[in-house]
């Protein structure tokens, strides 16, 4: 289970290597050439006698240009010891494989993308011995993905635009977009996906409004992640009563959830509706009341059927 946004950023090129070369090539306009064949390897670079040492993800491309190893490295905020280590790294892997490598950090904040974006060089004024340029993915090059039919184009990087843009202006609608498109691929993908843009959401209306969203097209139920979102609910009294029956604790938890969204999302919600939404009992109504929040401008559509 990943717990945290540093294993989530690096990840996601994990479960989708392909995704990576895309974001260099339409991202960064970088001139990748296209992978014949992505496999992940070893992230260990520890030697015999020296301090451990690990990259974040570690990826083989093989090219009709050549073979290039794909350093990611997910980075929280500014370090100046990566202006050793991060030469290191390469040198290391250059000597044990005999291939290119290039070095790619991905993170959520702009200052840090700035900051990771300018060369290393060693050497002296007017002599560097040695340069390394990584490339940098982050919220002022990664698109935002707002629209529901881009996200469904490429899921991959909509789950990439959410969990670098999560905690801006924009978060809502990228969030939303998400959740639609996920329903396009297979249930396991989506929920992996799920758990990566959970752990890199770091605004709790945000995290709150994407398990929202995933409990009512019930991703999420089938994640561990779940489980602490349940035992959140618990804590919440979201899901009193859990004890005298699981029925009717998911009922109170999914009626709950109803209201937050259309909260979040700014839409006034009368007693009255407030009122049958808590009442009701039924799991599969509770569903298609939470599906149609995500739209619905005024809190009476929830009950209007088409």
């Amino acid at each position: 289970m990943v717990g945290s946004s540093h294993e989530a950023l690096h990840r996601i090129f994990q479960k989708d290597p392909a995704l990576l070369t895309r974001a260099l090539q339409q991202v960064l306009d970088v001139p990748f050439p296209e992978p014949r064949e992505i496999a992940a390897l070893n992230v260990d670079l520890t030697e015999i006698e020296p301090v451990e040492r690990r990259v974040d993800t570690l990826l083989r491309a093989e090219t009709d240009e050549g073979t290039y190893l794909l350093v990611v490295e997910s980075q929280g905020k500014v370090d100046d010891r990566k202006r050793g280590s991060w030469p290191y790294y390469l040198s290391y892997l250059f000597e044990k494989y005999r291939c290119e490598p290039v070095l790619i950090v991905i993170t959520q904040n702009s200052a840090t993308a700035k900051w990771a974006s300018q060369p290393i060089r060693l050497g002296f004024p007017g002599w560097d011995v040695l340069t390394v340029r990584p490339l940098v993915l982050g919220p002022d090059n990664v698109p935002v993905i707002a629209d529901e039919r881009q996200a469904e184009r490429d899921v991959p990087l909509a789950v990439l635009s959410a969990m670098t843009h999560g905690r801006g202006p924009q978060a809502a609608a990228i969030l939303e977009s998400l959740a639609a498109a996920l329903r396009t691929v297979d249930t396991d993908s989506a929920a992996v996906f799920v758990q990566f843009v959970d752990s890199c959401l770091v605004d709790p209306q945000a995290k709150q409004m994407w398990r929202d969203l995933m409990t009512a097209i019930q991703y999420f139920w089938r994640h561990p992640l779940a489980e602490q979102v349940r035992e959140e609910g618990r804590e919440q009294g979201l899901e009193q009563g859990l004890e005298q029956g699981l029925e009717q604790g998911r009922a109170e938890g999914k009626a709950e959830m109803v209201l937050r969204i259309l909260e979040w999302r700014g839409i006034p919600v009368p007693d009255a509706v407030r009122e049958r939404v808590s009442a009701c009992t039924d799991l599969d109504q509770l569903e298609a009341w939470a599906q149609r929040a995500v739209h619905a401008t005024d809190a009476a559509e929830l009950f209007t059927e088409g």
